[in-house]
This record gives structure tokens, sequence and C-alpha cells, in this order.
């Protein structure tokens, strides 16, 4: 499966869209609507939505999540948004400030 990685040095700012997976080591704001896994990784900055299957975080979030099959805090996150996905997995370290909605 290809992957699309964004460089810890690059800042975007606007709407990321698309069928590939996508690795973040940089900055994101905006939005990210993808078909494939987004993975935040623990240098990575997201102040955006993400919409995608499946949502791993390392690094840094401030906006809302929606997955439709998982969504991951790994140990060292921090998210500040609502996460709505049917199955979430928030690891012993992370930090979350917002609600959640597993759907049923």
């Amino acid at each position: 499966m290809a992957s699309t990685v964004i460089g810890s040095t690059i800042v975007i700012d606007g709407e990321i869209s698309g069928d590939e997976a996508l690795v973040v080591h940089g900055t994101v704001k905006g939005r990210i609507v993808l078909q494939e896994r987004v993975e935040v990784a623990p240098d990575g900055v997201v102040e955006a939505t993400i919409a995608a299957p499946v949502v791993t975080v390392h690094g840094t979030v401030a906006g809302d999540i929606s997955a439709s099959e998982r969504a991951e805090l790994r140990a060292e996150s921090q998210v500040i948004g609502d996460i709505r996905a049917p199955r979430i997995l928030i690891a012993d370290g992370a930090s979350f400030k917002g609600s959640v909605d597993m759907g049923g």
C-alpha cells in the first residue's frame, strides 16, 4: 500500500484528500479526508478535522477525528477534540480532552 509522508519541516494549510495512506511528521492545518489510514507521527501536529477508516495518533491533534473502523491514541499523544469511531484505543500516557461517540 502506497503512503504519502509529510516531512517534519513541511506546513500544509488547506484540505488533503485522496486514496493513499498518510503519515504526518510536519504540520497540517485545515481538513484531512482519506480513504486509507492516517498516522500522526510523534513529531506531527494536526490542527484539522480528520476523516479516515483508521486514525493513529502518536503526536498532537487539535480537531475532531472521525474513523469508520478505529481510532488509536498512543502513549504520549495529545488530542483535543471529539472522536467518533466504532472502536477506540486510548493508551496509558495519552492526553485526551473531548467527547467520544462509538455509535450504536
